[in-house]
C-alpha cells in the first residue's frame, strides 16, 4: 500500500510516532511489563499457531520490526524490561496475522488508498496523530509537522522510508481490527423473549427467610479425609485440575531499599535544585537538564488535569510561583514552577452517535435521518446516551459510549464543531446535527474551557545508591555462594535471620515470583537449567535481588496432589461437612429448630426483597443455587431442603413471592442485554479463534 507520493502531495506525518500505539491496539499488552534477556534455545520452532509451525527466524523477524517501531517512536534502544513486551506484542502480532487476516478475507473487509489517507491528513485523522504532533508553544495538533515530514520522504534514508512503509500497514490493520470489532459487536441482538425473560429475572421478588449455616461449624479435626479420598476426588474432576508445565520454587529476596544516607542526599539534592528553580530564568532548559521525570516540561491544555502532587498539596496555583519538594506514591520528590498561566484554544467535551450517511442515496438517507430521530427520541425519554452510542453508534467512538474527549474547534467540520461550541450548557443537543459523514446525537459533557498552564516538574527519585546496592548483593552472593543445596539453604535462611518465600505453581510463561516483578530470568532457570534441590545464583531483579532452590518439577496434564492438596482438601473436607450438617438437621421442620442445633455458628435473617436476578444472599454471599430454590418453592411457608453452597448449608422459608408485572415494551431490556453482549464479543470471538488455531508457544525454551 504504498502511498507516500499520494500523501505527500496533500499532508504527512511526523516520524516515530504512532507505531507503538497501534500495535498495543491490535495485540493489546503493555510496554512497561518485565522481562528477560533474549536468548536461543536448541529448538528453532517456537510455536504453532493454526497448524503452521512458526520458527525461531520467523519470530525474531517480527520481534525486530515492533522493536524498530518502539526506536522510532521513542529514540532510544528498549530497555530488558521493555523487551519483554515486545516479544509478547510480536507473538500475539503473529497470531493475529494468521488468524484474523483469514477472518478479513472471509468477510471481504479491505482499506482503500483513500481511506488511508483519509486516515493522516483528511477529516479523520488518527487519534494516535492528533495526541502526538502537537505544536509546544499551543499544544495543539499541528498540521505543518506532517506536511514537512511527508515532503521529506524522498530524500530520507532508507530506515525512514521502511518506518513509513510500516506505520502504512499499521493504520490499515488498526483500521481492519476497528471494522471488524465493530461488526462484531453490532450483530449483536436480543429477542423480544430474552427481554421479557430479562424483566422478569430482575423484577421478580421473593419475601424469604433463610439460615446460614458455615462450614467452620463442624471442626476440621471430626473429619477425616485420606490421600485417596483426595485422589479419588482429582480424578473424578480431571477438567477442574489442568495445568501446564509447572515448578514450585523457595527464594530469599534482599530487597533493594535505599538507606538513611540516600534519602538524606537526594532530599538535600532536590532542596538545593528547587531554589536554583525558583531563580532559573528557562525553566524548560533546567528541568529537562535536572529532573528524572520524562516530561520535565509541559503545556497543561483546558480541561486536562494538573498534576495530583501537585492539586493536593497547594490550594491556589498562582503563576511564577514554585511549588515543593513533596513526596510521591512512586517513592519520588518533585517540585514544579509554573512557568506561565494563560488563556489558551478554548477546547470542549462532548459525546456523538453517528449515523453514517457517506455513499448512500437521498432516500437511503431519509431513512437513516428517520432512526436517528427515533434514537433522539429515546434520549430525550431517558435512554442511557453510553448505551444507545454503544448500541448505535457507527464510529469507534461507539465502544467508548460516543465519547470525543476534549477537543478544539478546529478539530472536527464545521458543523459538528459550530453546533457544540455554541451551546451555553451541558447535556442532549435536541435535533440532529448533519455533517458530510451523517447524522450526530450529540451530548456535551463538560463547555468550552480556556485556562491553560506550562509547568515545570522537576522530579528526583529515591533510589539505592550503588554503594547500597553493592553492600546488598555481597550478602546475596554469600548466601547463594553457601548454599550448596536445599537443606544448607534452609540452614543458612535460619542462621542469618532470612525469611524463605514459596512460589508454588510457577508457570513456564510467567514472570513474576507473588509480588516480585521481573523474574524472568529465575523462571527460566528453574525450567531449562534448574534439578530439585538446586540451588540458584543471585539474580537480579527490578527492586530486589533473589537466591532459588527448585522445590518440584510438574509435567502438563492433570494435577498432582502436591500441586492441588490445599484446594482438594478444603473442598472433600467441606462436602464431608455438609453431610454430617444435613444429617443433624433431620426431622427439624422449623428454621428455628435448626438454628437450636448450631447455635453459636447458624445465623437466621430475612431478606424482604431478594430478586430472581441475584447471585448473592445478604448476609451469606454468593449462593446462585440458594437463590435458585427460593424461586422454585411455590406456597407461603414452604421450607426448602438444605442447599449446598460453597459457603456453607442454607435452608430457605418462603414468606411471599411477587411475580414480575407484564409490561408493554421490553426494548429497554433488549438494549441493555445487547449492550452487555456487544462488549464481550470482540474479547469472545478473540479468544475462540486462538482456541480453534490451536496455538502451541514453545517460547519458554528460548526466551
Amino acid at each position: 500500500m504504498a502511498l507516500i507520493k499520494k500523501i505527500r502531495q496533500k499532508t504527512g506525518l511526523a516520524i516515530g510516532v504512532i507505531a507503538v500505539g497501534l500495535i498495543f491496539f491490535l495485540v493489546g499488552g503493555d510496554i512497561l511489563s518485565p522481562n528477560s534477556t533474549l536468548l536461543g534455545g536448541s529448538s528453532n520452532k517456537v510455536g504453532e499457531i493454526a497448524g503452521e509451525s512458526i520458527s525461531y527466524e520467523e519470530y525474531i523477524q517480527k520481534i525486530e520490526e515492533i522493536k524498530f517501531s518502539f526506536q522510532q517512536n521513542t529514540g532510544r534502544t528498549p530497555s530488558e524490561n521493555e523487551m519483554y513486551s515486545i516479544r509478547e506484542q510480536a507473538w500475539q502480532a503473529l497470531i493475529v496475522e494468521k488468524v484474523f487476516d483469514q477472518q478479513y478475507e472471509a468477510l471481504g473487509l479491505t482499506i482503500s488508498d483513500a481511506e488511508l489517507v483519509d486516515m493522516v491528513q483528511g477529516k479523520n485523522i488518527i487519534a494516535e496523530l492528533r495526541q502526538q504532533l502537537t505544536n509546544p508553544q499551543t499544544g495543539e495538533f499541528d498540521r505543518t509537522q506532517l506536511v514537512a515530514f511527508l515532503q521529506s520522504l524522498e530524500e530520507a534514508g532508507p530506515d525512514q522510508q521502511a518506518f513509513w512503509a510500516q506505520q502504512e500497514q499499521l493504520f490499515a490493520d488498526a483500521r481492519l481490527r476497528v471494522k471488524y470489532d465493530n461488526l462484531l459487536s453490532t450483530s449483536e441482538y436480543a429477542t423480544t423473549a430474552e427481554g421479557k425473560l430479562e424483566h422478569k429475572m430482575a423484577n421478580t421478588i421473593a419475601d424469604i427467610d433463610h439460615l446460614f449455616i458455615p462450614f467452620y461449624a463442624i471442626p476440621d479435626g471430626d473429619v477425616q479425609v485420606s490421600d485417596n479420598e483426595l485422589r479419588d476426588y482429582i480424578n473424578k474432576n480431571k477438567e477442574k485440575f489442568k495445568v501446564s508445565n509447572a515448578v514450585d520454587l523457595e527464594y530469599v529476596a534482599f530487597n533493594l531499599v535505599p538507606s538513611g544516607e540516600d534519602s538524606a542526599a537526594v532530599i538535600s539534592e532536590i532542596r538545593q535544585l528547587t531554589e536554583e528553580l525558583r531563580n532559573s530564568t528557562n525553566d524548560s532548559v533546567f528541568v529537562m537538564r535536572n529532573s528524572d521525570t520524562q516530561r520535565p516540561f509541559a503545556t497543561i491544555l483546558p480541561g486536562d488535569a494538573l498534576p495530583a502532587s501537585l492539586t493536593s498539596n497547594v490550594d491556589e496555583i498562582v503563576e511564577g510561583e514554585t511549588y515543593g519538594p513533596f513526596l510521591t506514591n512512586r517513592s519520588t520528590y518533585v517540585s514544579y514552577k509554573i512557568t506561565s498561566k494563560f488563556d489558551g484554544t478554548p477546547r470542549m467535551r462532548a459525546s456523538h452517535i453517528l449515523f453514517g450517511t457517506q455513499g448512500l442515496s437521498d432516500d437511503a438517507k431519509a431513512e437513516v435521518r428517520s432512526n436517528a430521530e427515533t434514537v433522539l427520541k429515546e434520549i430525550q425519554e431517558g435512554l442511557n446516551f453510553a448505551t444507545a452510542a454503544a448500541q448505535y453508534g457507527q464510529d469507534a467512538t461507539a465502544q467508548r459510549g460516543g465519547d470525543l474527549g476534549w477537543f478544539a474547534k478546529e478539530d472536527f467540520v464545521e458543523e459538528f464543531a459550530n453546533v457544540s461550541f455554541a451551546e451555553r450548557k451541558t447535556g442532549l443537543i435536541n435535533r440532529l446535527v448533519e455533517t458530510e459523514y451523517g447524522y450526530h446525537i450529540i451530548e456535551v459533557t463538560e463547555l468550552p474551557q480556556t485556562l491553560s498552564y506550562k509547568v515545570a516538574t522537576l522530579e528526583l527519585e529515591l533510589i539505592p545508591s550503588d554503594a547500597t546496592r553493592n553492600d546488598i548483593f555481597r550478602s546475596a552472593d554469600f548466601f547463594a555462594a553457601s548454599s550448596g543445596n536445599a537443606i544448607q539453604f534452609a540452614e543458612n535462611a535460619e542462621k542469618e535471620g532470612y525469611r524463605i518465600l514459596q512460589a508454588n505453581n510457577v508457570g513456564a510463561f510467567d514472570r513474576n515470583l507473588n509480588n516480585l516483578q521481573g523474574a524472568r530470568e529465575v523462571i527460566r532457570w528453574a525450567f531449562n537449567d534448574a534439578s530439585q534441590g538446586k540451588v540458584s545464583e543471585v539474580f537480579e531483579l527490578d527492586n530486589s535481588y533473589i537466591v532459588a532452590t527448585l522445590k518440584n518439577k510438574y509435567e502438563e496434564g492433570t494435577a498432582s496432589l502436591d500441586q492441588v492438596r490445599v484446594q482438594v482438601l478444603n473442598q472433600v473436607r467441606n462436602d464431608k461437612k455438609a453431610e454430617i450438617i444435613k444429617g443433624k438437621l433431620q426431622g427439624k421442620t422449623t428454621l428455628e429448630d435448626m438454628l437450636s442445633v448450631f447455635p453459636n455458628e447458624a445465623s437466621l435473617d430475612k431478606t424482604p426483597d431478594l430478586r430472581l436476578s441475584a447471585s448473592v444472599l445478604p448476609g451469606v454471599g454468593f449462593a446462585p443455587k440458594a437463590i435458585g430454590a427460593a424461586f422454585g418453592l411455590q406456597n407461603p411457608g414452604q421450607i426448602s431442603m438444605p442447599i449446598h453452597e460453597d459457603v456453607g448449608i442454607i435452608v430457605i422459608k418462603l414468606n411471599e413471592k411477587t411475580p414480575a408485572s407484564e409490561i408493554a415494551d421490553y426494548n429497554s431490556y433488549q438494549r441493555q442485554l445487547t449492550l452487555n453482549a456487544s462488549q464481550r464479543t470482540a474479547y469472545m470471538i478473540m479468544m475462540a479463534l486462538e482456541d480453534l488455531a490451536n496455538v502451541k508457544d514453545y517460547r519458554y525454551k528460548f526466551f
